[in-house]
């Protein structure tokens, strides 16, 4: 098992890890192995698709990150098991006085399994100084979706991240050959949160990654969704086989309505099933 490294080094205040392994028995995807370290564990598997497909919530109990704090989630999905994992609430990365925090993201993806990594809402309070990294190891034939959907600030209190600064990666390979490597930097007050190539001005930036890409999906997502509002923007890049749908807004509510269903669709073209949502997103 490998431990990803980030950049940079805080004295950690609290670690978390979570370590899961899925396989496939019988007509079910079901954890077999669980091992969990400090805050960041799971509860019990739900199974509401005939698949079998297992739906699994990642819990944190203190509810928020603070300068110096690591948590690490570690996942293996087997041959032929079916995963999609969430989020029973926000992340809130809270104000530090200088350390930083790291979040780190493992999934190990072998031939025939599918994996879906849905995490709700992140939320950047002003002041923040966190990092996060995403890495997604496949081996061939193995599928992927996942999203993030990040809040700098919390405009309704007047948080507008007037200071801070958070640093996201996401890497997708197939066994030593990089598929995409992305990466974006937001510091306070910088051109990449005001500038047109950046966020513009807005406060609610999505990301859905999926594998498996084709010009027909990507046509079927342009024509389908659509934002609510003007000023809104959802766009949809085929990197190879990789598809990127970004989605930049001043609503969390609104960025998230357009991944969902952009994800919808593209479940219905790469997996061959409708959207399931987790029942925890209605609560």
């Amino acid at each position: 098992m490998v431990v990803h490294e980030l950049s940079h080094a805080s004295p950690t205040r609290w670690r978390g890890r979570l370590e899961l392994r899925l396989e496939r028995r019988a007509e079910r995807s079901v954890v077999a192995y669980r091992r969990h370290e400090g805050p960041l564990m799971i509860q019990r598997a739900f199974h509401p698709e005939r698949d079998g497909t297992c739906h699994l919530y990642v819990l944190h109990p203190p509810g928020g990150v603070v300068g110096g704090d690591r948590l690490e989630l570690d996942v293996e999905v087997m041959p032929g098991a079916q995963a999609l994992v969430t989020t029973p609430a926000a992340t809130k990365l809270y104000r530090s006085e200088g350390a930083l925090a790291s979040l780190v993201q493992t999934f190990r993806v072998h031939a025939g399994a599918v994996f879906e990594w849905l995490p709700q809402e992140t939320i950047a309070f002003g002041g923040t100084r966190a990092e996060s990294l995403t890495r997604v190891e496949l081996e061939p034939g193995a599928r992927y979706l996942g999203w993030e959907i990040t809040c700098l600030g919390r405009p309704a209190s007047g948080d507008a991240f007037a200071r801070g600064s958070l640093d996201q990666r996401t890497e997708i390979w197939e066994g030593k050959r990089p598929l995409l490597l992305d990466r974006l930097l937001t510091e306070a007050g910088t051109p990449t949160q005001r500038g047109a190539f950046g966020w513009g001005g807005r406060s609610v930036y999505g990301c859905l990654l999926y594998t498996g890409a084709s010009a027909a999906l990507a046509r079927e997502l342009r024509g389908e969704v659509t934002p609510s509002e003007p000023g809104d923007l959802f766009a949809v890049t085929q990197l190879g086989g990789i598809g990127v749908c970004r989605a930049l807004g001043s609503s969390g509510q609104r960025v998230r309505k357009s991944l969902e269903r952009a994800w919808s669709i593209a479940r219905r073209h790469l997996l061959q099933k409708s959207d399931c949502p987790p029942r925890i997103w209605a609560t």
